[in-house]
């Protein structure tokens, strides 16, 4: 924490600051106004507000690089896959966007180590690190304006991680697909969620998934939603070839 503290110490004083020169190697251009960037690391439990009492964290910025990675993807998506309708553009849109792969975004580029919070960094969730990739998607748009926030998207998400081909392939929800080729089929599914406080004391949940009232799959992990998609890609594999087969 006292690295982090001399990191926006030092951004704050002068541009040739820490915090300046780490961020210049990320994104691979000089930023303009550091308090953009500054903005993208405070998590909220700093209670920092700006001089117009209005909080001062990533949130907001958050929401804004969501849209414009949604913005660049699609203008990507539509260049490069001229024969995809609607709903194929959408579908590969949310596999590039998923919060899996922004996660392991946020991860790559080791963003955590920048952030300022009065949280313990092991209570943050897997989540953080896409929300603050996105926040500095956000910052450099505010910064420096699309183009440059597409070059950050093109250099470091679409030429690293984005191959079209084995996209098609990639299931981001096995869960929702189980449900679409269900309904398809008229097939009646159902989730039975039960609690399981395990051996170790640690809250499980456990999930029994059925099909057409036939127990098809089971699974136990720490939160519902984890359970259900995990119980649903057992059934997946069950089904994969006559599901695959209606693709």
């Amino acid at each position: 924490m006292k690295f982090l503290k001399k990191i926006f110490k030092n951004s704050r004083s002068s541009e040739d600051g820490i915090f300046f020169d780490e961020i210049q190697k990320v994104i691979g251009f000089k930023p303009g106004a550091l308090i953009y960037y500054q903005k993208a690391f405070t998590h909220r439990s700093t209670n920092r507000m700006d001089l117009k009492g209005n909080p001062m964290n990533y949130e907001r910025l958050e929401f804004l690089g969501d849209a414009m990675l949604s913005s660049v993807i699609a203008a990507y998506l539509y260049n490069e896959a001229p024969a995809g309708d609607e709903g194929y553009l959408t579908k590969m849109r949310s596999k590039i966007v998923s919060r899996e792969h922004l996660n392991e975004l946020g991860r790559d580029l080791n963003l955590i180590r920048f952030v300022e919070s009065k949280v313990p960094m092991s209570h943050f969730g897997e989540n953080i690190h896409g929300n603050i990739f996105e926040a500095l998607v956000g910052a450099i748009f505010l910064d420096k304006g699309y183009e440059y926030c597409q070059q950050f998207i093109q250099r470091s998400v679409i030429i690293p991680y984005v191959d079209i081909a084995k996209l098609e392939g990639k299931v981001i929800s096995y869960k929702s697909l189980l449900i679409e080729w269900c309904q398809k089929e008229k097939k009646s599914f159902n989730y039975d969620v039960f609690e399981d406080n395990g051996i170790d004391g640690q809250k499980y949940f456990g999930v029994k998934l059925s099909i057409d009232t036939k127990v098809i799959a089971k699974a136990r992990a720490t939160s519902k939603k984890k359970a259900e998609e995990k119980a649903s890609q057992r059934a997946y594999f069950v089904f994969q070839e006559k599901i695959n087969s209606k693709q």
